[in-house]
């Protein structure tokens, strides 16, 4: 089979592999699609230790089952997943929150993933998901998820409704671009996204509805938003979102660009702000995000962009130097 290998930082190859080995209480997808994440690129950057060299990437899914070790999974049937494969066992899986799962491991980490013509997967990973759903919104599902569990948690936090809120998302990459779709779903008052890349800030303004600014040009006003999303996580973003926050307002830390810096953390306390982290999603959320995605909540979703696998290589270098305006573009085997 065909599969987009990472192999040094900065590269990736188009190689043949052999077919996934069927294990016991597994399924062996063709994968319809794939998208490239955020993480990915991260990894591709030689980032990220845990992804190493030789390793097939890609957790952002949609295929149909080629064969199958597990009852009640029929082969020709659609289905994306969630790519954390956990222990059901642990404190966290029990509580429903999975994502925390102490004994997790991930597609496209420690196990080969999607960016292949056939990828294996523990059936009990497997997501349900409408026959007729199409491969571009079904793909979606998992960062769509990772958007619906952050903002999810934001609701929580608030003491007013969304629908009163002035919300900022700094980042228009997938997940900044999936948060502002949501939010105007949702009912947001009114939704900023800060991007420096002009292709990106264009495509949410026309497709997510969002006021779009370039923070190089216009400094985020001091003290405005009711909810701040950072879907960057870099060290100057996390000054950003506190600066910008209100009294009193919530802060969504969701990107992971920076492993660490400094933050304001008298003006955390002094205004009562509350900081949040959110790590991906439950099954839970998944399962919901599937049922938002089929009924259109995150829109018509014309700004995502297809590729064959065999442009794969080409893709990563264009998301790189920021040449491609869609905030994700899906590989299609």
């Amino acid at each position: 089979m065909k599969a987009l290998v990472y192999t040094a930082p900065n590269e990736t190859q188009l190689r043949e592999l052999p077919m996934p080995e069927l294990m016991p209480g597994e399924v062996v997808l063709q994968i319809e699609a794939v998208g490239i994440c955020g993480s990915d690129m991260h990894a591709w950057h030689g980032h990220d230790p845990r992804r190493k060299p030789g390793l097939v990437l890609g957790h952002e899914f949609v295929g149909r089952i080629a064969s199958s070790a597990a009852t009640g999974f029929e082969v020709g049937t659609r289905w994306t997943g969630n790519p954390l494969i956990t222990c059901g066992t642990c404190e966290y899986c029990v509580q429903g929150r999975n994502n925390l799962c102490a004994n997790r491991t991930m597609v496209g980490m420690t196990r080969a993933g999607a960016f292949a013509e056939y990828m294996s997967i523990p059936a009990a990973s497997l997501i349900a998901m409408p026959q007729d759903l199409p491969a571009r919104a079904a793909a979606l599902t998992e960062p769509a998820a990772t958007a619906w569990h952050a903002v999810n948690l934001v609701m929580r936090a608030l003491l007013r409704p969304m629908h009163e809120c002035r919300v900022l998302v700094i980042g228009g990459g997938a997940i900044g671009m999936l948060s502002a779709l949501l939010l105007r779903h949702l009912g947001a008052a009114q939704v900023t996204l800060a991007e420096l890349n002009p292709l990106r800030r264009e495509a949410v303004a026309r497709h997510a509805g969002a006021t779009t600014v370039d923070p190089r040009e216009s400094p985020l006003p001091e003290s405005s938003f009711d909810v701040v999303i950072d879907a960057v996580g870099a060290k100057p973003t996390r000054n950003q979102a506190i600066a910008a926050v209100k009294p009193g307002g919530v802060v969504m830390h969701v990107g992971l660009q920076d492993w660490a810096s400094e933050i304001d953390m008298r003006k955390l306390t002094l205004a009562e702000i509350t900081l949040l982290g959110t790590y991906t999603y439950t099954t839970a959320d998944l399962r919901a995000t599937v049922a938002a995605l089929a009924r259109g909540a995150f829109g018509d979703l014309a700004w995502v962009e297809e590729r064959p696998l065999e442009q794969g290589a080409q893709a990563f270098i264009d998301l790189d130097q920021g040449r491609c305006a869609s905030a994700k573009v899906l590989l299609r085997p």
